[in-house]
C-alpha cells in the first residue's frame, strides 16, 4: 500500500483594502488548521498571503517537515518569498505595526535560513478553492 503524501495549503482573507486581515495554513487532505493569525487592522491580502506562506515554511522547518509541499493561490506571495523582498505600498500605522513587525521577522528568516519545501501555485480553476480558503468571496 502506498501512502498519500500530505501537503499544506495557505490563504488569507482581507475585508477591505486595507482592511481586517486574517491568514492561516491547513492540511490539504483533512482541512485541519495548522495555525491561524488575526484578525489585524489595516492589512492587505498580499501581506496576509506572504505571512501565511513564510510562517508555513517556518512551521515545517521547526517540525522536521522539510519535504512537505506548500500550496498557495498567491503569485505575489510566491514572488515576495522568492525575491526575499516585499512589494507593498501600504503605510505603517499604529493599527498595523504588528504586521510590519511580522513582515520584518519573516524577511529576516528567509534571509538567514534555507528551506527545501516546494511551493506550488494552487490551480483554482481546475482544483476548486484552496483548502485554506475562508469562503468569503
Amino acid at each position: 500500500m502506498t501512502e498519500k503524501k500530505r501537503f499544506i495549503t495557505t490563504d488569507a482573507s482581507c475585508l477591505g483594502n486595507p482592511g481586517i486581515l486574517e491568514y492561516r495554513a491547513v492540511w490539504g487532505d483533512t482541512h485541519q488548521v495548522i495555525f491561524k493569525r488575526g484578525p489585524f487592522r489595516d492589512g492587505t491580502n498580499n501581506i496576509g498571503e506572504f505571512l501565511a506562506l513564510v510562517l508555513a515554511l517556518i512551521w515545517c522547518d521547526n517540525n522536521g517537515l522539510k519535504d512537505t509541499t506548500i500550496y498557495t493561490d498567491s503569485v505575489t506571495a510566491m514572488a515576495w518569498v522568492r525575491k526575499k523582498k516585499i512589494g507593498t505600498k501600504l503605510q505603517r500605522t499604529e493599527h498595523n505595526a504588528v504586521l510590519f513587525d511580522a513582515m520584518a521577522k519573516a524577511l529576516d528568516w528567509l534571509k538567514t535560513h534555507e528551506y527545501h519545501n516546494s511551493i506550488i501555485k494552487w490551480d483554482t480553476d481546475n482544483w476548486g478553492e484552496i483548502p485554506a480558503d475562508y469562503g468569503r468571496k
